[in-house]
């Protein structure tokens, strides 16, 4: 049905409209909508998008301490002197970040993951950000570590095995759910996120 459907755009409209599926959460009539839209548009206007794009891919990496996006050899957050220093959030990537960020409650720093522990997908402990994690609750003034993981089979299995190694060191909470199992913390409003932050419980 999809070629069916290019098939009635000249073959250069049609291979943009493609690239636009390939995005998450982008279905044809979106894609097609982008695409138009684009077109109509100034040149100045989609060179300086184009533009943006390939800047932010060539200058965007990991900080070298949370693993958040950045530009820098340290991210925005790690380098708040007005962040609470002794609390780390841990989440599976950058995208859980900045929905709690967008909720404006927790004010510490945060541990970027990487991804969740998931073996039928290939997915070790050793694949994710989990020893620099140890290192740095081993190494710095943090009293509570926070685990803001997906409620998932993978987000509860990389729970535990946090927690296990953590609990030495540190006290580990994990957050308060108003959400069904298997939902994606990005996609919960700030209510939820907020109130998630302060139900907060220690993993025993």
């Amino acid at each position: 049905m999809r070629g069916k459907t290019l098939s009635s755009f000249t073959r250069p409209l049609a291979h943009l409209i493609d690239q636009f599926e390939q995005l998450p959460g982008i279905g044809p009539r979106t894609a097609q909508r982008l695409a138009l839209y684009l077109l109509r548009q100034p040149e100045e206007k989609v060179r300086i998008f184009s533009n943006a794009l390939l800047n932010a891919h060539t200058k965007v990496g990991q900080c070298k301490k949370c693993f958040h996006l950045t530009a820098a050899t340290e991210c925005e957050i790690c380098l708040n002197a007005n962040r609470n220093k002794s609390l780390i959030c841990v989440v599976a990537d950058s995208r859980d970040l900045i929905a709690l960020e967008r909720s404006r409650e927790y004010k510490g720093l945060y541990h970027v993951l990487g991804g969740l522990i998931s073996p039928m997908d290939g997915i070790g402990p050793e694949l994710l950000n989990i020893s620099s994690l140890v290192h740095r609750v081993a190494n710095e003034s943090i009293s509570e570590v926070i685990l803001a993981l997906t409620p998932s089979i993978e987000g509860d299995t990389t729970s535990l095995y946090v927690a296990k190694l953590l609990r030495a060191f540190v006290k580990v909470t994990r957050i308060a759910y108003g959400l069904p199992v298997g939902s994606e913390l990005e996609y919960a409003d700030d209510v939820t996120l907020t109130r998630a932050i302060e139900g907060r419980r220690e993993v025993e």
